[in-house]
């Protein structure tokens, strides 16, 4: 029996998807920001922020643990508390004289705690309503994920910006972005600790189950699936181009003109990327949701695909030309936001198409972990790489590397009917 909060999921849907993206923009975003602003080459940017990928990568290996032992409520309120401590000590660490490696290893941490996060609080939402209510609040979950993204690039960003200005101290600034943060799960923790409802069914798995046959029997029914080499293909190749686009946007915007950057402020950043971009981001995501419901996912798999790749030719015209009309920066930036916004969704219905059948918690965390390998191993390399080539020239690779997603996109095989209403 569930508590009659369980009746209420805009208690705590919201939250807890605001919550869940947080940690995974901090490790994964604002980490780059950061650190070019404390004067970190783009290599080890590149490099060691692209390591944080792999807790995402690898989840799936311990995932089945969130099930065995625990329930997901006290998984998730534990969680919450841990990444709160993580961030603050973050905060702590940046006025070290290892600053770099230290915060570093604390980011580890969190992002292996986020990314269990992840597995317990998808799998309480499950929990925590009856199906009907599921289906009803999967806009309201992405719309919050999509809203704390916009606060992670963009208004932590400007506040960080501004702080250091004020201050004349970027250490300092960016320790009270993330006290500020410790301060917001220490709340979330709260909050869910007296809001969570707590159904019946959130339980160990106690069933006999032979837990390693499980666990095999869960990976093998993955890759034992029909084209399952097309599958791994286009996962993998899917955001070859923009992996590597990712991590040096933060370094090309705010890099000085004379070194082949458009030298915005780290402000005027969270304005132009991490705003006015995200916003185009999410009303793309939307577009592209609303055009598969109507034509389904096959027909609309090319125009996606030219969406999310096509618009990198963006950042060749803007390295090239190097304009410094904040306006125009943010109009170029908002058109690849929106493109890569609407194509993206192509790739989470075809995650969901794959996923389909007794295993398909197991198999989308599956797919969710290759999708973050992809963007791990290209990324971890892309630092080095503009630093040998020069924006322009680095920005043109990035357009090429975006050829063997058309490819595979060619090659997979999509029923004409799924993701029609």
């Amino acid at each position: 029996m569930q508590t009659s909060q369980a009746k209420n999921p805009w208690l705590w849907v919201p939250s807890l998807y605001f919550g869940q993206a947080i940690p995974y923009i901090v490790a994964n975003n604002l980490s780059v920001v950061m650190y070019k602003d404390m004067g970190i080459s783009n290599t080890d940017i590149a490099f060691y922020t692209s390591l944080l990928y792999l807790p995402w990568v690898i989840k799936p290996l311990w995932s089945p643990l969130v099930d065995m032992f625990g329930s997901k409520r006290g998984w998730t309120v534990a969680l919450q508390l841990l990444l709160a401590a993580g961030l603050g000590a973050v905060g702590a660490t940046l006025h070290l004289p290892a600053f770099f490696t230290v915060s570093l290893a604390v980011m580890w941490i969190m992002a292996f705690a986020s990314a269990t996060h992840d597995i317990s609080a998808d799998g309480f939402y499950m929990l925590g309503m009856r199906p009907q209510q599921q289906a009803a609040y999967v806009g309201v979950r992405s719309t919050f994920y999509r809203l704390a993204t916009l606060a992670g690039q963009g208004p932590l960003v400007i506040l960080a910006g501004t702080l250091a200005v004020s201050l004349n101290d970027v250490h300092q600034a960016w320790a009270i972005v993330f006290f500020v943060l410790a301060g917001l799960f220490f709340a979330l923790f709260a909050w869910h600790q007296a809001v969570l409802p707590r159904p019946e069914a959130d339980r160990p798995a106690v069933d006999g189950t032979n837990p390693l046959r499980a666990f095999l029997a869960t990976f093998g029914s993955f890759f034992g699936k029909r084209d399952i080499w097309l599958i791994l293909g286009f996962i993998l190749t899917f955001r070859l181009g923009e992996s590597q686009l990712l991590k040096l946007v933060a370094p090309f915007l705010k890099d000085p003109v004379e070194k082949g950057g458009l030298g915005l402020t780290t402000a005027q950043y969270g304005t132009a990327y991490g705003t006015i971009g995200i916003i185009a981001l999410t009303i793309g995501g939307l577009a592209g949701g609303w055009l598969i419901s109507r034509w389904g996912l096959k027909r609309c798999l090319w125009l996606m695909v030219a969406a999310v790749h096509l618009p990198d030719l963006v950042f060749v015209y803007l390295s090239s030309t190097q304009p410094q009309n904040f306006g125009v920066i943010s109009g170029f930036l908002a058109i690849e936001q929106f493109g890569y916004g609407f194509g993206f969704t192509a790739m989470l219905m075809y995650m969901i198409m794959v996923c389909e059948g007794p295993y398909k918690t197991a198999h989308y965390a599956i797919c969710t972990g290759l999708m973050a390998l992809g963007m791990m191993v290209p990324g971890m390399w892309s630092g080095k790489l503009q630093e040998m080539l020069g924006y322009q020239h680095f920005f043109v690779w990035v357009c090429v590397a975006t050829i063997p997603a058309f490819v595979m996109a060619a090659l997979v095989r999509i029923d004409p009917e799924f993701g029609k209403k």
